[in-house]
């Protein structure tokens, strides 16, 4: 079996185990690559109900809950938890990217697949969405990010931190030749149009947390999409038209 059989076969396991013993069963944190194989999957799994869910709105990697309230008579909880990593002496912290972040994380020798998006914020701090069963170890073992001495806590989900994970929005105007995805992609990224069709068929590309490989479609105001190695941002519509008939279009980018 290769990666993308054996990974449908664990979700069909899920759904099976969750349906047969009445019971919520939820995958480690999927890629949006990896989420298509849930769409794949539909008709077979159909028997079982289930949802994406990463943390919080508009997460990128996203665990995979079977069971619902309709099937067992009461809501399942997700296995997620939320860590807040900050520098222990604040004025001699380093600037700290999201690469530093990962980094950090993948040298305690865990799996990918057991933490989900990284939100940093100001560049000091960040906060991490883990599966319950590694956080306390994440926790334990991540005390430094370059050389910045860090410490971890956990985020309630009714504390004032919650207010954090909103995102900050920063306003783009671009000019594209057409309000085409892969246009307001080269335009967003500042790259040619050949190398954002590039972008597309090397699948870092997503829409509204899918992977989205149709580069001629037109988006819907509000749609998200994320860039890998560029970010995310949000389609505020396209405006009116330059002399050489280009089009204005408004971004925001999160930041």
């Amino acid at each position: 079996m290769n990666e993308i059989d054996l990974l449908k076969s664990r979700l069909k396991d899920l759904a099976n185990k969750s349906y047969k013993q009445n019971i919520y069963t939820y995958s480690g944190f999927l890629t949006p690559a990896e989420l298509v194989c849930l769409d794949e999957l539909r008709e077979e799994i159909a028997f079982a109900d289930y949802e994406t869910f990463g943390g919080y709105e508009m997460a990128e990697r996203q665990m995979v809950g079977f069971g619902s309230d309709r099937m067992f008579g009461y809501e399942g909880v997700w296995p997620i938890k939320i860590i807040k990593v900050e520098p222990l002496i604040d004025k001699f912290a380093d600037d700290l990217s999201h690469r530093d972040f990962l980094g950090a994380i993948m040298n305690l020798g865990i799996e990918r697949n057991v933490f989900g998006d990284i939100l940093v914020k100001d560049g000091k701090r960040a906060y991490i969405f883990a599966t319950e069963s590694i956080a306390e170890f994440i926790m334990d073992n991540l005390t430094k990010i370059k050389h910045t001495n860090v410490k971890t806590s956990l985020v309630e989900a009714d504390s004032d931190n919650m207010e954090d994970l909103k995102p900050t929005l920063v306003d783009m105007d671009v000019i594209v030749a057409s309000p085409r995805f892969d246009a307001i992609v080269g335009g967003a990224t500042k790259v040619s149009r050949s190398e954002a069709l590039n972008l597309f068929k090397a699948k870092k590309i997503t829409l509204n947390g899918r992977l989205c490989e149709r580069n001629s479609m037109s988006l819907k105001d509000g749609d998200i999409f994320s860039i890998r190695g560029y970010g995310k941002f949000k389609f505020c519509g396209a405006g009116n038209e330059t002399r050489k008939g280009r089009v204005y279009v408004k971004l925001q980018r999160y930041v």
